[in-house]
């Protein structure tokens, strides 16, 4: 393989995660020679989603491989007299505490495959995620971890798997949507049917093996965010034309949960006036006030007084009712209740209210088969414009001229050595050595398969977020993302359910009180109950996960100037930070270029040495406006046709 990879390159990135991906594209975009690694054999780092059974083989890897530390010398003997190098970690630390239940039926049986799998010689699969050691509870914790193995499958839908060959343009692509389909249509046929007597039908138990079965039928995300309609991540994708890799579906319900129960929060125009929760009166006070956040820069006399109080504090002011303070405050601008300024609460406020309307009733749009898809996007564009991508390629160290201080070239695991004029690296793939004066914040999360919805309606198609204010102090509001089956997270008749805050201890101890108040185990006694109120679990998986953003390039040691480093996922809702990061660096590499602008129109481009073609026009880009594609049209291109 060494052989058949080029030896010089004008940008090599390590890593896959969104921002990576992005400055990736954007520099095979501008012209730029982009190699692209990755130690592991999926897209996305810890932006990735997998497959069921690819998500318990990730969860597998981690427990027997987390001790697993490869040496590799070779690189030695590529270093010069005038060279140092930089070694990179070989052992990925980012996820941590690690804890799985299983609850429902465990009838596994060794010949349960997942639909459409092909068959697969486990043994040929390389480790993808070597993590620290897990923390597995014992069966009496209601987890027999023998039942989570699964057949000789480890494929990753969002990222397929991948040889330790270089691909050139091929990037990995997502069952059609004739595979969902016949899913769709396949589950239906398994619902219960109805019998002519006086008893109660019984409802459809979902079982672990059937879980297992639909499982490449969907994706689960490792990280939890949406995207806002006028966010910089949708700008960004409708300007480059990268939208058309990917759908949407919009976010349908802003939830509550006050006084113990969870209700639906009316925030558009429309909503609020058709509300029946809301008096006379609080409709007018919270209208007006909405209106005030829009236009608050254009008042400040409105708020400079209130500049140093919480945002919470702020509303007490604003004659708005307790249950108009609650909304506000936890369900539109999400903010926090007691370290939130009063600034900070307009801006978030003005934001929510900017991105209504665009796609639908809600701010907020999420890509079907979840968020790992947008590091795929990207990584397409890049390989379109003649990116190089390699996964399951690790990087033994950086090569730094000891002159001139920047770093020259990286060395593989095949003891190749790789120039190039600049490197992009993700945070966990640098060592111990080079971070030690970091200090990294830690995202607790919680993903929950369950069998019905935290709020029931009449349809069962409803993707809702939720926000569960902190309750002791030193802990943290937490929240919750339900999604449904059309998006293709979860199989049909169950919900995918997403927790998320900012950790103060483990994300069991953290999370679980928010898991206790909204859903209850599943048992088979209550599974013939059909009174039961709240929505059962299926299956949990807890961790915590590492938030490297907001640190200071000067925290690092000894980092060359030609060496730029991406974060991982922040726990922030959005994907602004990933955004501003990917343009960051992208400028610094290539200063006064156009960040990621739209291809040229395939219909305009002119060969070389064609005598037939006529001068290139003007029009040989296509402009923003036009870049709009049949596929996206419906949900990104055309916001009088939101998709539902």
């Amino acid at each position: 393989m060494a052989d058949n990879l080029p030896s010089d390159f004008d940008v090599i990135v390590i890593g896959t995660g969104l921002p990576e991906s992005i400055v990736a594209a954007a520099c095979s975009r501008s012209g730029q020679r982009v190699l692209h690694v990755d130690s592991r054999s999926y897209y996305g780092g810890n932006w990735a989603s997998f497959s069921f059974s690819g998500l318990l083989s990730w969860l597998k890897e981690y427990q027997e491989n987390s001790d697993v530390v490869t040496e590799n010398s070779m690189w030695q003997e590529q270093i010069l007299e005038n060279e140092e190098a930089i070694l990179l970690s070989s052992k990925d630390k980012t996820i941590q505490h690690v804890e799985v239940f299983c609850y429902a039926s465990q009838d596994l049986h060794k010949d349960v495959e997942e639909a459409g799998a092909l068959q697969k010689n486990h043994a040929s699969v390389t480790s993808a995620h070597p993590t620290e050691a897990a923390c597995l509870p014992t069966a009496e914790e209601s987890l027999d971890t023998g039942s989570c193995e699964l057949p000789a499958e480890q494929n990753q839908d969002s990222g397929p798997e991948s040889s330790p060959e270089v691909n050139d343009a091929e990037v990995g692509e997502k069952e059609t949507q004739s595979d969902a389909k016949s899913s769709t249509e396949q589950s239906s046929e398994n619902l219960p049917t109805v019998q002519d007597n006086t008893e109660t039908p019984k409802k459809n138990v979902i079982t672990y093996s059937q879980i297992i079965k639909e499982g490449r039928r969907f994706n689960i995300d490792l990280v939890s965010k949406l995207l806002y309609s006028r966010g910089l991540l949708i700008d960004l994708l409708i300007k480059s034309n990268v939208s058309r890799y990917a759908e949407f579906k919009n976010i349908t319900r802003i939830l509550a949960f006050r006084e113990g129960t969870v209700e639906q929060v009316p925030c558009s125009r429309a909503d609020v006036f058709n509300s029946k929760q809301l008096t006379m009166v609080e409709k007018r006070m919270l209208m007006k006030f909405l209106t005030f956040c829009v236009e608050y820069e254009d008042h400040p006399d409105e708020y400079k007084a209130y500049e140093e109080t919480t945002f919470s504090e702020y509303l007490k002011t604003q004659k708005l009712t307790p249950n108009l303070q609650y909304f506000v405050l936890h369900s539109i601008a999400m903010t926090s209740e007691t370290t939130s300024s009063t600034v900070d609460g307009l801006k978030a406020t003005k934001k929510f209210l900017q991105c209504l309307g665009r796609y639908g009733n809600t701010p907020f749009l999420f890509p079907l088969y979840g968020q790992g898809e947008l590091p795929q996007c990207f990584c397409r564009m890049c390989a379109v414009f003649g990116g190089i991508y390699c996964l399951r390629h690790s990087v033994q160290c950086l090569v730094v001229d000891k002159e001139s201080r920047k770093c020259k070239a990286m060395i593989d695991q095949f003891g190749q050595r790789i120039i190039s004029k600049h490197f992009v690296i993700e945070d966990s793939y640098l060592s111990e050595n080079t971070c030690s004066g970091v200090q990294y914040r830690q995202i607790s999360r919680a993903v929950l398969i369950t069998d019905g919805s935290v709020l029931r309606t009449d349809s069962d198609q409803q993707v809702s977020i939720l926000t569960v204010p902190a309750e002791e102090p030193g802990s943290f509001a937490v929240r919750v993302i339900e999604l449904c089956s059309s998006t293709m997270t979860c199989m049909k008749g169950t919900y995918l359910v997403h927790l998320t805050c900012m950790s103060s201890k483990t994300a069991r101890e953290d999370l679980e009180r928010v898991v206790q108040k909204l859903f209850t185990p599943y048992t088979e006694i209550e599974a013939e109950n059909e009174q039961v109120e709240k929505p059962r679990i299926l299956w949990a998986l807890y961790f915590n996960m590492r938030d490297s953003s907001d640190i200071s390039r000067d925290c690092y040691n000894d980092l060359p100037s030609n060496v730029y480093v991406c974060s991982g996922p922040d726990s922030g809702l959005g994907n602004d930070n990933a955004v501003k990061q990917a343009e960051t660096v992208f400028q610094r590499i290539c200063p006064n270029e156009d960040f990621c602008p739209a291809p040229p129109n395939p219909e305009d481009i002119i060969l070389d040495g064609d005598s037939s073609q006529q001068e290139v026009s003007e029009s040989s880009v296509i402009p923003e406006t036009n870049s709009k594609t049949p596929k996206e049209s419906p949900v990104l291109g055309d916001p009088e046709e939101p998709s539902e």
